[in-house]
Order: C-alpha cells, then sequence, then structure tokens
C-alpha cells in the first residue's frame, strides 16, 4: 500500500474514486441460464443416442445380418421334414372346364405331419369328401392351368385350399401327383 491511500480504520465513509460500480444489462443476466440448459440439452441428447446406438447393436445382434442362399446340392443344406403320407384317395378322372374336351386323370397324395394322429384319422373320416374336392378342383381348371410348368402352383392352391376351406385342425403340408395325366378327347 502506498502512503497516499487512506485507511478508513474508523468506520466512516469510504472516499469516492470516480469509478462507479458496472451494473449488468439484461443479456449479460440471461446468458448464464441459457448456456446451462443448452449444456444439459446437449447432455441429454448425447445420452440418449449412445443408449440407442448400444440398444440396436444388442437387438441385431452386433452386427450386419447375413442372409445365406444355400446351394441345394450342398451336404450341408439340412434334413428335409418328414411328412406322413395319406395315399387312399385313389385316382379320379374327370373333364375340364375347357370348350373342347380335355380329360384330367389324378392320384394325388397328401402329406401331413408325422406326429399328427389327429389328422390320419379326419383324413380317413373324410375321404369321400376329400375325393369330391379333388373332382371338383379339377373340374373347374383350364388345361392350359394343369400344365406341367404350373405345377408347383396348382400344388401351393390345392394345399391352401384344403388348409383354409376344407379340413378342421389337420394340416395339409405336401401335396404330391402320382399321377396328373391331361389329354383331349376326340
Amino acid at each position: 500500500m502506498s502512503d497516499s491511500d487512506e485507511l478508513d480504520l474508523e468506520g466512516g465513509e469510504v472516499p469516492d474514486t470516480g469509478a462507479s460500480p458496472k451494473k449488468s444489462s439484461g443479456l449479460a443476466g440471461i446468458l448464464p441460464t441459457i448456456l446451462k440448459f443448452a449444456a444439459i440439452g446437449l447432455g441429454a441428447l448425447i445420452f440418449i443416442v449412445t443408449v440407442s446406438v448400444i440398444t440396436y447393436n444388442i437387438m441385431n445382434k452386433g452386427g450386419k445380418a447375413q442372409t445365406v442362399v444355400a446351394d441345394p446340392t450342398s451336404p450341408y443344406i439340412g434334413k428335409r421334414p418328414e411328412y406322413a403320407m395319406y395315399t387312399t384317395l385313389g385316382t379320379i378322372t374327370v373333364k375340364t372346364k375347357d370348350i373342347t374336351t380335355y380329360s384330367v386323370t389324378v392320384d394325388m397324395i397328401i402329406g401331413y405331419d408325422l406326429t399328427d394322429q389327429n389328422a390320419a384319422s379326419e383324413f380317413s373320416s373324410r375321404q369321400y369328401e376329400l375325393r369330391d374336392f379333388v373332382r371338383h378342383f379339377f373340374t373347374g381348371k383350364y388345361a392350359a392351368d394343369l400344365m406341367p410348368d404350373k405345377e408347383e402352383q396348382l400344388k401351393k392352391e390345392i394345399r391352401e385350399q384344403l388348409n383354409t376351406r376344407f379340413l378342421d385342425t389337420a394340416r395339409a403340408r405336401l401335396i404330391l401327383f402320382n399321377k396328373l395325366d391331361v389329354m383331349e378327347v376326340y
């Protein structure tokens, strides 16, 4: 301290130095509050993104989904399911829907789950209804719909109709044709 400074040890008035205290402006008072909320928002955003990325990686097993298209001739394909076969429908011969007369002879086999004993009894008890279903199904088709290149679509259609409209508890899993002949009758 210098000698010129006056010390007021007696508690009197403080001498006026000529400098006035600073008054804070409106923005300077609000700025710390704005910065505080911006920091909280930024922290929350970082937290949410981090949790989302971690959750997404856990749900996707930590990597990209891998789809492998297997070669059907590969020995590593796996075992094909085994089915019990319902073969007692017999051979059915009907005419098609065509204007010219075509005859269809079909001997169909229905595959169902090997462990489903209810299916075996349902197919046996509905044998005549199944024969009528097959007769009606092929009577409503044109000869062009029964060509060998459309056979897979035909099997799929028969299986869907059996499962949705015809069978109660049993489910047809496989349709095979022991014989499917389409012949023009003169």
